[in-house]
């Protein structure tokens, strides 16, 4: 029988299995979706486009993706699920056809002072277990190498109960050999605490000595516990103080205190600030603390081990004259080949893993970084690309690899690199899901799906579904734009001054000298790791006047949004407060006019135990956040509630004109409507909005600073095309203005539509790190000499 089967010339019916070739999604609904309704090929490359707020993200990410991660969360146990994210149900009917999804986002990599690329990879770990194996002499364990395990030495006696009144004392010696530098604690540099900074020597602790930010003179926690701890006189000036408390008031180990009846522990003001101010991200420190912290601390290399975090001990093992330190500070391409140069069978699986680790980082385009360079500084294309790393190898197939916007802080030339990347992904039989606006991506989809037509509100549906060519051929704006190209401007503008760079040698920088004109719009170009955000902002000059809009996060919590953000709330809180005859603090959700119910948070969190957590309106307030009483209060026939569901582009007409005409207010505005803002709802949790966005409300909140420099770290991160042009206007409004713009850029609109450029390379990392041209756009497409120029004059079809 089944031989007969066997010989049939019929083709069998296809297997049940091999029906299940899509992902198919209806009805999403998430942030500004409307309804949406798609159906994604398996085991193809889908790149998503539309522009910037069309709900690629909230498709991708907030559903797709998301619910993949909460079906799998839900096969753990219980018990595994109470340690995990609680994560909701997207808002959608049907969602049919999901793999396992691994996402590949641009979250930076944790800013923590110990974590480095090679800690963030395995790298580093593997590194740890070959020299604890061969290096010369032996000094112990991988954890000998690390430098964030101290040594420690112990030894003590203790007692054994034996039964029957029968006990034995043990005495017992415990040692373990780290690598950690003990000057500082594994950081690499050591803080230098201004101690004029802190306190007034003049006056005494009643009088208010301690200049600390946040440090009232009430405040039980910190200047009372000194005031009242009895180890210091508070009414004699600190500079009068015996040497004993001095010590006391500086370094004192923590000790509990009684202050009214309170119990305290009082702590010495030095390990007090190191605790409070320095084991913290000095990005996620507010700005008035940041400043202070930078007045009163100088930080400094460790002059113990050098800036290698590491123990004498362990940089003196060596395997073929390199110790494990050397082998941190190298490029990752030099270390790649030191690796492939090394050849013993007791560790060879080892070293083969070590080597096809190095090789990804080179292969994905970051061979110039360095194992120890910490993980805080990369760039979020930079990592992007780390985490890409440990997928690259993977043996798993049929999984859904999601992407956003892979070729962030890449140039033309190495764009195609990661094209290839996402093309081996996708033939190991994975399906790969992209959102990206460069039409260099965008031309390798087997799929594309076209979001918009607008943003914000006027975004959310599918416009185009369907093959590049079919997408070129299109009546939507990305079809329309896709094959758009810049012309390189005929007269550039004429500098009015220059800033000086002299000697610059940051990071890869050779010793670098430029003359980085003023008053017109200078580019920086060249190709990931050859020096530009080093030039830029590890070289101009100080007192500069510089603003510096760069690609960080913005710190914020789900009650942060636009018009807080950027301090509009102020003048409409002073404005409704004026028009009411009230206090300003009722019209802030955050304050006295909050909701009592969900505190002004305008919805409950329910938590549901292992069962994922629900956000619900608030039924008191339907979610406007504020107490009823407050609504009744108007201002030009609206109450706050409405104000701040208005979109900037509704406010900014509110604001200008007629009885509710508030000049501060709508000032703010036209700065957000001016970087292409104007779709955003003013109360829009910042939680919510994309990374181009982020960058955007950041410039718009810089616009009124008072310096003359602005500097720009790729603002045409996360906009589509047709958003490009815009923001070209708005940097030769800028310029108009007598700012002078440089704009870190890879994006060839902007390097054309440029007055100066300065191109570095040729190379990346120590291949970098030099002037390769400077000049008009004209001159570098004329002269084709560098890479650039190639990309260039290939991009303006000359």
């Amino acid at each position: 029988m089944s031989m007969a089967k066997r010989t049939d010339p019929q083709s069998p019916a296809p297997h049940a299995a091999d029906s299940h070739d899509l992902i198919r999604v209806h009805g999403a609904r998430v942030n500004n979706l409307k309804d949406v309704s798609i159906e994604i090929p398996k085991r193809r490359l889908t790149v998503f486009t539309g522009v910037s707020g069309s709900g690629k993200s909230s498709l991708v990410f907030g559903t797709i993706a998301a619910e993949s991660q909460r079906l799998i969360n839900e096969t753990y146990s219980a018990f595994v699920q109470g340690f995990m994210p609680t994560l909701a149900r997207p808002e959608v009917d049907v969602l049919d056809g999901l793999t396992t999804v691994i996402t590949v986002d641009q979250q930076r990599l944790g800013a923590d002072p110990r974590s480095t690329v090679g800690t963030a990879t395995d790298a580093n770990a593997m590194l740890r277990i070959l020299f604890s194996r061969l290096g010369k002499p032996h000094i112990g364990s991988p954890q000998a190498f690390s430098f964030n395990v101290a040594s420690v030495q112990a030894s003590g006696a203790f007692k054994v109960d034996r039964g029957a009144d029968r006990t034995r004392t043990v005495k017992r010696t415990f040692t373990r050999t780290g690598g950690m530098c003990t000057r500082c604690e594994g950081r690499g540099t050591v803080s230098d605490i201004d101690l004029t900074q802190l306190y007034d020597d003049s006056k005494s602790l009643a009088e208010g000595a301690f200049t600390i930010p946040g440090w009232k003179s009430d405040s039980f926690w910190t200047v009372r516990v000194y005031a009242e701890s009895g180890f210091l006189d508070p009414d004699k000036p600190i500079r009068k103080f015996t040497k004993k408390e001095m010590q006391d008031f500086l370094y004192r180990e923590p000790t509990k205190v009684k202050v009214e009846g309170v119990n305290l522990t009082y702590e010495g003001l030095i390990p007090k600030i190191q605790k409070s101010f320095l084991s913290k991200d000095k990005e996620a420190l507010q700005p008035h603390i940041r400043e202070f912290v930078e007045r009163a601390v100088a930080f400094t290399t460790c002059p113990d081990c050098d800036g290698s975090r590491l123990s004498a001990e362990a940089r003196s093992s060596k395997i073929a004259k390199l110790s494990i330190a050397d082998a941190c500070t190298m490029q990752i391409s030099d270390l790649a080949e030191w690796v492939r140069g090394l050849d013993d069978p007791s560790v060879a699986p080892l070293l083969a893993a070590l080597q096809r680790t190095l090789d990804s980082f080179v292969e994905i385009g970051l061979g110039y970084l360095s194992l120890d360079r910490p993980s805080g500084t990369l760039s979020g294309g930079e990592a992007q690309r780390v985490k890409m790393i440990r997928h690259l190898g993977s043996s798993l197939t049929d999984v859904t690899y999601v992407f956003d916007e892979p070729t962030i802080g890449l140039h033309p030339h190495d764009i195609q690199r990661m094209n290839d990347l996402l093309l081996r992904l996708r033939d190991k039989g994975n399906t790969v899901l992209v959102v990206e606006h460069k039409p260099q991506t965008i031309a390798i989809a087997d799929h594309v799906v076209d979001l918009g037509p607008g943003a914000g509100t006027a975004g959310g549906t599918v416009c185009f579904e369907g093959t590049v060519e079919g997408l070129r051929a299109g009546d939507t704006i990305t079809g329309r734009h896709l094959d758009d190209r810049a012309a390189v401007k005929e007269t550039a503008r004429k500098p009015t001054g220059a800033l000086e760079v002299r000697g610059a040698s940051a990071h890869n920088l050779q010793g670098v000298d430029v003359d980085i004109p003023l008053g017109v719009l200078t580019v920086v170009t060249g190709v990931a790791g050859s020096g530009k955000s080093s030039l830029v902002h590890g070289s101009i000059p100080a007192g500069a006047e510089v603003v510096s809009v760069d690609q960080g996060a913005i710190r914020g919590s789900r009650r942060s949004n636009p018009a807080t953000y950027t301090g509009l709330l102020d003048p409409i809180r002073k404005a409704f407060a004026k028009a009411n005859g009230v206090k300003p603090a009722l019209f802030s959700p955050n304050s006295e006019g909050a909701c009592p119910t969900c505190n002004g948070a305008g919805v409950i969190y329910t938590d549901l135990a292992m069962m994922a957590g629900v956000a619900t309106p608030c039924e008191e307030c339907e979610g406007r956040r504020f107490q009823a009483s407050v609504l009744d209060y108007r201002f030009g026939g609206r109450d706050i509630s409405e104000v701040l569901a208005m979109s900037v582009t509704e406010a900014e007409e509110f604001f200008g004109a007629g009885e509710a005409s508030t000049p501060a207010a709508h000032r703010i505005l036209e700065r957000l409507a001016d970087v292409g803002l104007g779709y955003l709802s003013l109360g829009q949790p910042l939680t919510t909005l994309s990374g181009g966005e982020r960058q955007r409300l950041k410039l718009a909140t810089h616009m009124a600073d008072k310096g003359g420099v602005y500097v720009l770290d790729e603002p045409t991160t996360g906009l589509h095309l047709a958003d490009v042009e815009q923001l070209l206007g708005l940097l030769d409004r800028l310029v108009d203005s007598g700012k002078s713009v440089i704009v870190v850029e890879h994006h060839q609109a902007v390097m054309a539509h440029a007055d100066w450029i300065i191109d570095l390379g040729p190379g990346a990392g120590h291949d970098g790190g030099r002037i390769v041209f400077e000049g008009t756009p004209a001159d570098l497409v004329a002269a084709r000499s560098t890479l650039t120029g190639e990309h260039l004059a290939a991009y303006v079809g000359s």
